[in-house]
């Protein structure tokens, strides 16, 4: 059965998502890559799952293969709630980001995703293929999204909301103790 809905709702995501990216990107749980395919394969898609079409598969997004500082940006779009070791990745996150890099998170409360995904299921492959992990939560607050985000070293520059108002994108950068961040450009 094919999901027609979720492709839309993937391409809503990715042009959410694509006028804060910029530079070399990692985009971690990238599941079918589509990401980077339409930010014209700058970049890298990692996931621990073989999903068709992910540039790499890693055993653990908290390890990857990259060296520090290495991109420019970093994003997660809707699976930070699918990555059980989240804080540890979100470190992760930091390190392979440039000084003046950034991070895009997009997200959907827990309430909206667990209703969401209750009405999709026959539908939707990530739970039918890949099906929920131990320590994986259905959807995450906004406010713990940011409490995340500051716990790793970044610090929130911006923050909209798409899909009817469902969806929260966040993007920060990373902050440094003692000194101001770089200016945004």
């Amino acid at each position: 059965m094919k999901d027609l809905l979720g492709k839309k709702l993937l391409e809503w995501r990715i042009r959410a998502a694509l006028p804060y990216i910029r530079g070399r990107l990692l985009d971690i749980g990238c599941g079918t890559n589509q990401l980077v395919t339409a930010y014209q394969g700058k970049g890298i898609g990692v996931d621990i799952h073989p999903w068709d079409g992910v540039d790499q598969v890693v055993e653990d997004t908290a390890n990857l293969p990259f060296t520090d500082g290495e991109f420019e940006t970093v994003t997660i779009i809707a699976a930070l709630n699918h990555i059980p070791n989240r804080e540890a990745v979100l470190r992760e996150a930091y390190r392979v980001l440039s000084t003046s890099g950034r991070i895009v998170i997009t997200m959907i409360p827990p309430l909206i995703s667990r209703i969401w995904h209750k009405i999709r299921e026959p539908w939707d492959v990530d739970q039918s293929e890949r099906g929920m992990k131990e320590g994986e939560v259905f959807g995450i607050s906004n406010s713990d999204v940011l409490e995340m985000l500051e716990e790793a070293g970044f610090e929130p520059i911006g923050h909209t909301r798409f899909m009817l108002g469902l969806n929260h994108l966040n993007v920060a950068r990373k902050k440094f103790p003692g000194q101001s961040a770089p200016e945004d450009k």
